[in-house]
């Protein structure tokens, strides 16, 4: 299959959580393979300078910066650290996410406030954080990811789908105010994306039972399905698509 080229992604500098490993590697690696200066976070130090090494290649390097994004400060400390190296941030993906299973009854105050920081908050203050480098470039683009699991009412993980589906409503409360400044934000909703993580944890002969059941497209939704949406969120494409979701799910059911 051929796939689009964006021109107007090369040489922009895009900043992506939760990049080392999982979806966040295709972000990373498919925004670098278009000519986009790219800084990428995650706690997963080796996964990331392996994966900054694999694609030293590209028109730019990637640049791995090691941050737990649960620290707001070292997330800041991050974002200079990228600005300085790449200049303004003009894209951002807040990726970064941790769908461990828990359950309800045995939830502790703890439990919740780390769940809460690693699929929610951090979303919040990276866009802050990226808000005056938008404006300073006439504008930019905020890809926030969502879930569909929230909305399967799946048990398991209710903190996780909580937090899920409050990005929906971050998005909406900051489309309009962002959008002054042409600065969209959008949902990117990922279906269930078979990454190494899922086929070892959850990808059980039941599991491609369901698939196969209810996802209208035949085969697994990948992690560079995911890439590309964004891709499109990233570029001057889309100018004009902002508070909304974007599902990639196979046509799930």
């Amino acid at each position: 299959m051929t796939y689009a080229t964006y021109p107007s992604l090369v040489d922009r500098h895009v900043f992506i959580t939760g990049g080392a490993t999982g979806i966040g590697a295709a972000f990373v690696e498919h925004f670098a393979r278009q000519g986009a200066r790219v800084s990428f976070i995650d706690i997963d130090q080796a996964s990331g300078e392996q994966l900054a090494d694999d694609l030293a290649a590209c028109a730019h390097r990637p640049l791995f910066i090691r941050c737990d994004v649960t620290q707001i400060e070292a997330l800041e400390a991050a974002l200079a650290t990228a600005r300085e190296v790449n200049g303004p941030v003009g894209v951002l993906v807040n990726n970064a996410a941790n769908d461990v299973r828990h359950q309800f009854g045995s939830t502790t105050v703890a439990e919740f406030d780390q769940n809460i920081a690693i699929n929610l908050r951090h979303q919040y203050f990276a866009t802050q954080a990226v808000r005056e480098d938008m404006r300073s470039l006439g504008g930019g683009s905020v890809i926030c990811l969502g879930s569909t699991g929230w909305r399967k009412k799946n048990a398991g993980y209710p903190m996780y789908a909580m937090a899920k589906s409050a990005v929906h409503g971050l998005v909406n409360g900051l489309a309009r105010e962002l959008g002054h400044d042409r600065i969209r934000i959008n949902v990117l909703v990922p279906g269930w994306v078979i990454t190494d993580k899922q086929r070892r944890l959850w990808l059980d002969d039941a599991g491609k039972a369901e698939i196969e059941r209810v996802q209208c497209m035949p085969g697994y939704l990948m992690a560079e399905d995911l890439a590309r949406a964004a891709l499109f969120l990233a570029a001057d494409d889309s100018r004009m698509c902002t508070g909304q979701d974007f599902i990639v799910d196979g046509g799930w059911v």
